[in-house]
């Protein structure tokens, strides 16, 4: 991992982040969104999240965007202000190279010193692998949605985890 540095988000990241994003949206169900986001999109989705001062971070490899994650609020209402969903993209050719575990652990760290107390994941039922990464971190099965989101000619299934850090 050490061709792999961690760092926080910054504006220039948008442009790869939104290419990132964009092949998920594109080629698996991953995300149910239907189009990718522009990267004003992105760009405004981020704004938000550093407005928060949630946790936000990228994986950088010889000067190119390898990943990213953040937590941010599970619901806007101020009840759920100690509950947050994660979310972790990788670029598709880092891949299986432990990249996803060390930007996790990190996320997890970074979202208990803000003070969330417990962590949520919305993965879609098929993603058996993303289920299996998850409950490597201690995460539980906490809900089972059947077919909730409608994408590529199909109903798909959402799982939700659930990890008190």
């Amino acid at each position: 991992m050490s061709d792999y540095q961690l760092r926080q988000f910054e504006w220039r990241d948008i442009p790869a982040i939104t290419a990132i994003y964009k092949h998920y949206v594109d080629n698996t169900a991953i995300s149910f969104d239907l189009e990718a986001p522009s990267e004003a999109m992105m760009a405004e989705k981020f704004a938000s999240i550093l407005g928060l001062a949630h946790p936000l971070i990228v994986a950088e490899t010889t000067g190119s965007v390898a990943g990213y994650a953040y937590a941010s609020y599970f619901r806007p209402r101020l009840a759920y202000r100690y509950t947050c969903e994660n979310s972790i993209y990788l670029h598709p050719d880092q891949k299986g190279r432990g990249l996803g575990r060390v930007l996790f652990t990190e996320l997890l760290a970074q979202a208990r010193s803000y003070g969330f107390q417990q962590m949520l994941a919305g993965i879609t039922a098929d993603n058996v692998d993303s289920i299996a990464f998850h409950e490597k971190f201690g995460f539980e099965r906490a809900g089972y949605y059947k077919s909730v989101g409608y994408k590529f000619d199909r109903w798909h299934d959402i799982v939700h985890l659930q990890l008190a850090l």
